[in-house]
This record gives C-alpha cells, sequence and structure tokens, in this order.
C-alpha cells in the first residue's frame, strides 16, 4: 500500500502543539517548514484573524484530515509490512516524553525542522513537520530485507 498526499493543497488543516502544552487548531494557507512563522486561521468566519505562530516555539504541526480528530482511534507506532510509503524509517523521542514513528523523506540534522508520514495508516494525520529542537533522540531506522 502506497499513500498519495497533495503536498500543495490551497488550504492546509493543520494542529499546532507548541512546545509548553498549548494547542492550536485551524486552517493555514502559508506554512513553510524554512519560515519564521506562519498563520492559522483558528474560525472560519467572516472578519476572522488568523494567529501569527512562531515555528521555534512548536513542537510539531500536524497536517490533519479532520480537525475534530478521532477520539475513538488508538495510536499507534507499528510499521504497516504491507506500507510502501517512500522514505526512511524514522523513531522520534520529544523532550517531552511522546515518541512518534514513521517516515521521513527529508530528514537533515541540521535543519530545524522535518516532515514525518506516521506509521499509523489510520492516523489522523497525513503528515507531520517536526521542530528538531523539541526532540530528544531522532533514530533513523535500518530496515533488513
Amino acid at each position: 500500500m502506497q499513500r498519495v498526499i497533495n503536498p500543495e493543497p490551497t488550504v492546509n488543516k493543520v494542529v499546532a502543539h507548541y512546545q509548553n502544552g498549548t494547542v492550536v487548531k485551524g486552517w493555514t494557507r502559508d506554512f513553510k517548514p524554512d519560515a519564521e512563522h506562519f498563520h492559522i486561521l483558528e474560525n472560519w468566519t467572516p472578519g476572522a484573524e488568523p494567529r501569527r505562530v512562531r515555528l521555534p516555539e512548536l513542537k510539531a504541526v500536524f497536517f490533519v484530515k479532520d480537525l475534530a480528530g478521532d477520539l475513538g482511534h488508538a495510536k499507534s507506532n507499528i510499521f504497516d509490512p504491507a506500507d510502501r510509503t517512500p522514505g526512511r524509517k524514522v523513531r522520534v523521542l520529544f523532550k517531552d516524553g511522546e515518541v512518534m514513528m514513521g517516515y521521513t523523506p527529508d530528514y537533515e540534522a541540521e535543519r530545524p525542522g522535518f516532515f514525518v508520514l506516521p506509521a499509523d495508516l489510520r492516523s489522523n494525520a497525513d503528515r507531520c513537520f517536526l521542530v528538531t529542537a523539541a526532540t530528544e533522540r531522532i533514530s533513523l531506522i535500518s530496515t533488513v530485507s
């Protein structure tokens, strides 16, 4: 199975997790992984002002299917052997103790962040941008064929 993800839709549904535990949900049109900040529109109503979000303050930005999420879904960090997602397998330990496993197409240690596609194919997140400064350890997992 291989995921198909549109990397540049006009508007992305996102959930931003700050390093201090704050969570902001909404829509963004201007996220760029190499920018200092982007904006999240939390309320889709006429005249609503977007919130400016500084990337260095974040733990991660989750690009999601549904802003409400799926409260009945138990998160999994298990790789499906039938999954053919491109990229290297990675295990990320955040400074707050959370562990995320998935595939990374672009991890480089010197960058301020990188994308991960969750190992959990049923995850609400299509892809995640992880802020390197919010991590304790990043381990690339070798696979044996």
